[in-house]
């Protein structure tokens, strides 16, 4: 069911006030009516206005009521960055229909899961990608997943037994079901969308987003932003979630272009920065530091660039300041989760230390700040950001048991980030709890080291991991990726950092060199689990563990 599964009726009475009656499938139609004509989605090998994308979104809606499938039903969407993504999953709340985004190098394993969890009724799948047989893959699933009726492909040839996207779009079925069959259909705004977890720490979660919720939520990043239908926003990395998916889930609201990379390459980014004259550029550090450190980024003329937003991880301020010479515009932290909702953003007028140093304050909801027992911490100190409101999540999608586990009877959860509010109640977050390291009863927090090695000349990449001792408990280790041709030392980082006059016992106390740090799946953050095993595997074999 589309319904919150956490809130009580008494909560949802509270909270509609706050969740409105509007929906994304009124935006879409929205911006048909009042821009039919202005360019509004762009990829690799599609463009389309307003009014064209609207008509696509409308027929796949009545296709999917044409093939009988219910309503609440479940559809799990394994696409790259093709406009069929974001335009399915409006398409499939027009209908009724809840989707799942899956990442697209899941396999058998996760699929699996994927699928069987949800009761996914279809699965939408690429005709041709990265020369991986997604059709095969999923014909060998098939005899375990009962409820799976509807094989969807995306491209221009669909395999026997498939349905073709494309076809799907071009059959005018408005002519046999009437439009106005999806005002009955449709989710309202107080339903519910799914969003999938990274799943770094093992399976993923669906995490429940009220509709409502979510797009207020956007509407005050649009508001702090000066989102107009003049911007163009980019995704440079798949956009199941997160920064990636903030064009279609924020920019959207505005009218805003939305322009897709399939495959994120620095080179070819910046080439699509330049022809598509982006003006508003979010993503996570890492590749936002990729493209300014590329040795071809002058050639480029990415002067309509106006703001730079970081999300995912936190932009150091140094970093910052770096990125702000290179793009000639302002950049500024933003925070928030795919699976707990809620947004803090500063406004890009605030000054370099607000918008570098801190996120701002949220929208959609509270935030409170608590030490390892629960107890909310003094202003300045550092706790774990939990969160509560009608901006958040509404729990996990068939799975009572994360979602008590996840959320206090009270309605808070803990987003296992750690942070601090300032004077002017402005959250800093300085780390994850799984991140922290404790070196002989002293916190060292990860994030603080790389955000100062970062910058350094020499640097591509760099994480900071605990690595086990037998006397600290902890301590530091640094990987790092050096830039092409260059040589990276030991010598070299702890002369760096102690010119930056930090505490001694900050310092890493080993230096590991890679061509490339390892990510997680699909996304550009570094895979910090793979590189703590990594560091312990060395040290047993050194004998010193």
């Amino acid at each position: 069911m589309a319904r919150p599964s956490r809130h009580s009726e008494e909560l949802i009475k509270e909270y509609r006030s706050y969740w409105g009656n509007t929906t994304y499938a009124d935006i879409w139609d929205r911006n048909a009516r009042q821009y039919p004509d202005k360019e509004a989605i762009v990829d690799n090998k599609t463009r389309l206005t307003w009014s064209q994308a609207n008509r696509w979104i409308n027929r796949l809606a009545l296709g999917l009521v044409d093939l009988g499938i219910p309503r609440d039903s479940v559809i799990v969407l394994q696409l790259p960055n093709w406009v069929e993504l974001p335009l399915l999953r409006v398409a499939c709340e027009k209908a009724g229909i809840l989707t799942v985004p899956a990442l697209r190098n899941f396999r058998n394993t996760e699929m699996e899961y994927v699928l069987k969890k949800t009761g996914a009724v279809g699965v939408v799948i690429p005709d041709r990608l990265d020369n991986r047989d997604y059709y095969q893959m999923i014909q060998a699933l098939r005899p375990g997943l009962p409820d799976l009726k509807h094989v969807f492909v995306v491209g221009d040839k669909a395999p026997e037994g498939c349905i073709s996207i494309k076809e799907m779009a071009e059959r005018p079925v408005e002519q046999k079901i009437s439009i106005e069959t999806l005002q009955q259909r449709k989710h309202r705004a107080d339903e519910t969308q799914l969003y999938l977890t990274s799943g770094s720490t093992g399976f993923p979660k669906f995490g429940e987003m009220v509709i409502g919720g979510r797009l207020n939520n956007m509407e005050g990043l649009a508001q702090k932003w000066g989102l107009t239908p003049q911007d163009v926003m980019v995704s440079l990395s798949p956009v199941g979630g997160g920064p990636n998916a903030l064009p279609f889930l924020c920019g959207v609201l505005r009218a805003a272009k939305i322009v897709m990379l399939e495959t994120f390459n620095a080179q070819e980014a910046l080439k699509l920065l330049e022809r598509e004259k982006i003006t508003v550029l979010t993503s996570v550090p890492a590749i936002l530091i990729m493209l300014a450190n590329h040795p071809d980024f002058a050639k480029y003329n990415l002067s309509s660039i106006r703001l730079v937003v970081s999300a995912g991880a936190p932009l150091s301020y140094p970093t910052g300041l770096e990125l702000e010479k290179k793009f000639n515009c302002p950049a500024m932290n933003a925070y928030g989760a795919i699976d707990i909702g809620i947004t803090v953003s500063p406004l890009p007028s605030d000054s370099p230390e607000r918008r570098l140093l801190a996120t701002g304050k949220p929208s959609g909801g509270r935030i409170k700040l608590v030490d390892e027992k629960g107890k909310e911490v003094p202003k300045g100190e550092i706790g774990e950001v939990t969160i509560t409101g009608p901006g958040s999540a509404s729990g996990y999608f068939k799975d009572p048991e994360a979602t008590r586990q996840a959320w206090s009877s009270d309605g808070w959860i803990k987003t296992g980030d750690m942070g601090k509010l300032d004077e002017d109640d402005n959250l800093i977050i300085v780390g994850r709890i799984k991140d922290l390291i404790i070196r002989g009863g002293q916190n060292v927090y990860p994030i603080e080291i790389e955000n100062i090695l970062l910058p350094h000349p020499k640097i591509a990449n760099v994480a900071i991991v605990a690595m086990p001792d037998p006397v600290m408990g902890e301590k530091a280790c640094a990987y790092v990726a050096p830039k092409p041709g260059q040589t990276f030392t030991f010598d070299d980082m702890t002369s760096y950092l102690r010119q930056k006059n930090i505490a001694s016992f900050k310092i890493p106390e080993r230096l590991e060199i890679l061509e490339r740090l390892p990510m997680l799946p699909d996304v550009e953050k570094v895979d910090k689990k793979v590189l703590r095993q990594d560091i312990a595997n060395k040290l047993k074999a050194e004998g010193k563990l």
